[in-house]
């Protein structure tokens, strides 16, 4: 099954297809509230991610592409978010992964998704392994005092 149909892909929206050692509910998704860069508003991208010690690790593949998906360039620029994972909302703040972090998150990432090393080599660029940290507050709060006034 191919990672995504022309149309999909073209929309920026690359759909994978179910990978093998993933049960049923296919690859663990988690949903990241950040806020646009440019725009200041509220915005919402369900990303795959790997467990790490206070938080999660988000992959910046971007199907491939020879760009980094926008909603990495939002949590550089406005790294306070809330994370939805299960039922459970929590504030987080983002920072990249450099260096030895990178690398062994990136490595585990690609023996899990082997695709991914694909979409990296295909891609022409390094890609940004971000990692989510888990902050204390609530979730709500740390989001509304990020959001620009208009």
């Amino acid at each position: 099954m191919p990672w995504s149909s022309e149309e999909e892909f073209a929309a920026g929206r690359p759909v994978p297809p179910r990978f093998p050692g993933f049960d049923e509910r296919g690859m663990p998704l988690i949903l990241v509230h950040h806020t646009g860069a440019r725009t200041g508003r509220e915005r919402i991208n369900p990303l795959f991610y790997q467990p790490v010690d206070n938080g999660w690790a988000v992959f910046g593949t971007h199907g491939g592409s020879p760009r980094h998906p926008v909603w990495y360039g939002n949590l550089m620029a406005n790294p306070h978010v809330t994370v939805e994972v299960g039922t459970e909302k929590v504030p987080a703040l983002a920072r990249l992964a450099e260096g030895a972090e990178r690398e062994r998150l990136w490595a585990k990432e690609i023996a899990l998704v082997p695709k991914f090393a694909e979409f990296e080599a295909a891609s022409g660029r390094q890609v940004p392994v971000v990692v989510l940290e888990r902050t204390h507050g609530q979730a709500g709060e740390m989001h509304r005092a990020t959001t620009p006034k208009c």
